[in-house]
């Protein structure tokens, strides 16, 4: 028999059930948004990591590139119109710590954006044509003394990593060098082989394949270390550019505001996933550095180079980018 005591507790259990048999995440595909266009070192690197993360969610991972803008526009889709639910999460990269203080933007990496986990930084590789004059770094950057403003290089867009890293050589060497922006680094390769640009400062996830056909060769690499992968192509660094360092570094974030129990879930399953040897094999394969795979590491490591290129643009060393 129920008692009048009991009817309170009673009415409280419809609404009590939903809660109750709410269903774990994820219990439906999941998005992976990678802005960068197709063939490139993120999309090559979503799609080996994208299965080993479904396998570990119980859930399809699909990848969805929404190139532009030097990877604002799919940024900003993540940071302003996904909704903050786990279901679609960001490949982000060096465009994000990068973009408050070189680009006017259209969304807040910081504020829109949680640092997920960390994949890896791949340093870029200077490569010129087999038939170009320039033997060295030092051959290339005397022309570009002599002729300010002559020597050009291409990159896959305005602000992206090889853009970035022909501001940061120019920046280190008092040079002034021509940017020819392009749409996608695969979309430069035929230019620089025919010396219609002089050079191209290349991931080395998609330059190696090239250096190692013979299309182009290398001549230094912007990691402060010479490449296992490349022991014989000597740092821009050891060339007399004592300190230089770039790296196209990627990592995962969710929109601000994700729940705790989803991003718990991914931040499992993208460290789980990079772990796997596939991936590692990969990653070694692009030459990529470790950076800290956690939310927490990853989050410094990105508040980091927030402020890193911050103090660039206020010391005067590098130039707001002209769009």
């Amino acid at each position: 028999m129920i008692s009048r005591r009991s009817l309170p507790l009673l009415a409280l259990l419809p609404l009590a059930a939903p809660r109750i048999a709410r269903a774990a995440f994820p219990d439906r595909p999941v998005t992976m948004i990678v802005p960068y266009a197709p063939g490139g070192s993120a999309d090559v690197l979503a799609r080996v990591i994208a299965p080993e993360m479904a396998r570990i969610l119980g859930q399809s991972v699909v990848v969805e590139l929404r190139p532009g803008a030097g990877g604002n526009i799919g940024a900003a889709y993540v940071a302003s119109s996904a909704r903050a639910d786990g279901y679609t999460f960001l490949l982000g990269s060096v465009s994000l710590a990068t973009g408050p203080s070189l680009t006017t933007l259209n969304f807040d990496p910081v504020g829109g954006l949680t640092p997920l986990g960390g994949i890896g930084a791949v340093p870029n590789m200077l490569v010129v044509s087999p038939e170009s004059p320039f033997r060295n770094l030092a051959d290339l950057l005397a022309a570009a003394r002599a002729q300010p403003g002559a020597i050009s290089y291409g990159s896959s867009g305005l602000g992206t990593g090889s853009h970035l890293a022909g501001e940061l050589l120019a920046a280190a060497t008092d040079t002034q060098l021509l940017h020819v922006p392009y749409r996608g680094s695969g979309a430069v390769y035929p230019d620089l082989i025919a010396q219609r640009i002089n050079f191209l400062l290349d991931a080395m996830g998609s330059s190696s394949g090239q250096v190692r056909a013979g299309s182009v060769r290398a001549l230094g690499v912007t990691s402060l270390q010479r490449s296992d992968v490349f022991p014989e192509v000597p740092t821009i660094a050891e060339q007399g550019v004592p300190g230089f360092e770039f790296s196209l570094w990627l990592g995962f974030f969710t929109r601000a505001g994700t729940p705790p129990d989803a991003f718990a879930r991914l931040e499992a399953a993208s460290r789980a996933a990079i772990a796997t040897p596939l991936v590692h094999q990969r990653l070694q394969e692009a030459a990529a550095i470790g950076i800290p795979t956690d939310a927490a590491g990853f989050s410094r490591y990105f508040t980091a180079d927030v402020e890193r290129w911050a103090k660039l643009v206020a010391e005067g060393k590098i130039r707001r980018l002209e769009t």
